[in-house]
Parts: C-alpha cells; structure tokens; sequence
C-alpha cells in the first residue's frame, strides 16, 4: 500500500513541475510581416533606387509572460554573400507586445541584396537567438 501511495504522489508532482507548453529558445518573441517602408511606414515593395533611403521593418511579439529585452538586428549582403550594412535597434519587450521596429539603409550600389532579420536577446555580447530570423531579397537600380 505504501509503494502505491508514493507512486501516487509522484504522479501528482511532476506535471506540476514540468509546464505542459513551455517556450523552446526560438519561440520567447517571433518576427512577422517584414517589409521594406519609406520614411513615413508605408510599403514601398522591393524595387529600390541608388540613394534611396528605406527601413526594413517587421513586427516583433515577445511571446512569454515576462518582459524581454531585445536587439532587433538587420545585415544585409549583396549578391557576393558580403556584408555593406549591420544595423540595430534595442529595447524591451512587455509580455505579449506586439511592435513594429525598423531600421533604415540608404544603398550606394545597385544590385541584388538580401537583408536578414534578427532578433536576438544581447548584441554584441550573449547574442541569442529570441525568434528564427527572416529575410527579404531587395533589388537596387
């Protein structure tokens, strides 16, 4: 009887320890609708103009029940895989704001570009991942 009852206990215990939907690392925030805007937020495609400036903006959610500060980091390659611009935006998160973040870029050359979206929790220091990163492919003339 006594075998059962502990048996019982531990039963009882462990779903109370272990959360039945806990967020894996790359789940505490995510990245949604990313896109290039002017200055003034209104879409502008991907078919950009030397000396154009644009922001690649997207909207960041922290998905937990905490606050989260964030680094919201955007590099963009061109063509050769070559890095010509890093640039980041830092703040905090309360739980479960959603918010549009950008940052902006002014292109020297044409050409064909991709720029990658991160969101990360330190930057440069303890820089991991919030969310899966994202990108969006922006041709220059």
């Amino acid at each position: 009887m006594l075998g059962r009852g502990i048996v019982l206990v531990l039963l009882m215990i462990i779903p109370s320890i272990t959360p039945v939907f806990a967020l894996t690392e790359l789940e505490r925030a995510s990245i949604g609708d990313p896109k290039l805007v002017n200055a003034f937020g209104a879409p502008i495609g991907n078919k950009i103009n030397v000396d154009q400036q644009i922001q690649i903006a997207a909207d960041i959610t922290n998905n937990q029940e905490k606050s989260q500060k964030f680094n919201y980091l955007v590099q963009i390659k061109n063509s050769e895989d070559m890095i010509v611009k890093i640039a980041w935006f830092s703040g905090e998160l309360n739980p479960h704001q959603k918010w549009n973040t950008s940052v902006f870029w002014v292109p020297q050359d044409a050409g064909e570009f991709t720029a990658e979206i991160f969101l990360w929790e330190g930057f440069p220091v303890n820089h991991k991942a919030l969310a899966e990163s994202v990108n969006i492919q922006i041709s220059i003339s």
